[in-house]
């Protein structure tokens, strides 16, 4: 089919309307080189970004980080550089545009990847959007981070915490994004595990309703104080105490909470597979959320 002027409206349009300083354009990047970034606007001139003010981000190059086909948002600084292009600061336009979009990150919840570009005191620097993040030690791991000076210049997976545009504060944190890695991580150990699988495990702490049993790689079971022996027992602690390495069967497996027993596991008893009690277990963080992808040696199925 032949091209017709109104298949070229929109460009026209475009090309004739009238830029004015402190606009804020968006447009494709055509050239690059160290002097900084031409940008086709689709208007009556290209834009050029000079290296300066493309990014505030320590050790940022735009010949590593800027590639041509990228889409860029920038302000009109002049509407001629005395070489015929458009000038423009992506800098500027980030201050304006930059803390809706981290707004609306929080918001979201999606993660994204910086890289640590500094360590401060109480932990790290991170940049997005061209806003200086800062990430707390105490959001750098699930555990205690000794050390921050191992994270500059690694690469993390973070999400937005807090952002308060009138306090120019932009807070993140990697914690939450490796809860729910390990929370998944679990959730598919635990899809491997099997009712009937014998195994031993360390007993981590008593109640008086039970025993927690480590088994190993993030996961535990509670014993029911019903299933320790043959013999009645009115307390884990009469025959039990933390760190014992005790051989049980897994019985149960529900909504990730894994149910053993001790006297199962003894020798002799039967080889079918027995329905278990439903035990009422009370709310705490104890419960048994794990699983066995590389569980144990010495496993056998009863």
């Amino acid at each position: 089919m032949s091209e017709t002027m109104k298949d070229y409206e929109n460009e026209l349009d475009a090309s004739f309307k009238k830029v004015e300083e402190g606009d804020i354009l968006t447009g494709t990047v055509v050239g690059i080189d160290e002097n900084g970034v031409t940008v086709d606007l689709k208007y009556y001139a290209e834009g050029f970004i000079p290296a300066a003010e493309y990014s505030k981000e320590p050790g940022f190059s735009i010949k590593e980080n800027v590639k041509a086909g990228d889409e860029v948002s920038a302000m009109v600084v002049k509407k001629d550089d005395g070489n015929g292009n458009i000038l423009l600061s992506r800098t500027q336009a980030t201050e304006v545009l930059a803390w809706d979009k981290l707004q609306a990150l929080k918001d979201s919840k999606e993660v994204i990847d910086v890289v640590v570009k500094g360590v401060v005191n109480g932990g790290v620097v991170a940049y997005v959007e061209d806003v200086r993040g800062f990430i707390p030690a105490s959001k750098l791991a699930l555990g205690y981070v000794e050390d921050t000076n191992v994270y500059l210049n690694q690469p993390l997976k973070v999400q937005v915490f807090d952002v308060d545009k009138s306090k120019n504060r932009l807070i993140l944190s990697a914690r939450e994004v490796l809860r729910k890695q390990a929370q998944e991580e679990k959730k598919k150990m635990i899809s491997n595990l099997q009712v009937g699988l014998i195994t031993e495990g360390k007993v981590e702490t008593l109640q008086p309703y039970g025993a927690f049993v480590d088994l190993g790689n993030g996961i535990s079971g509670l014993v029911h104080v019903s299933q320790i022996s043959d013999k009645r027992v009115k307390t884990p602690a009469e025959v039990l105490s933390v760190g014992d390495t005790v051989k049980v069967k897994i019985t149960k497996i529900d909504n990730g909470k894994i149910s053993l027993s001790m006297r199962q596991a003894q020798e002799g008893e039967p080889q079918e597979i027995e329905e278990t009690e439903n035990y009422e277990i009370p709310g705490s963080k104890e419960e048994a959320t794990t699983s066995l992808a590389s569980l144990f040696a010495n496993i056998k199925l009863n």
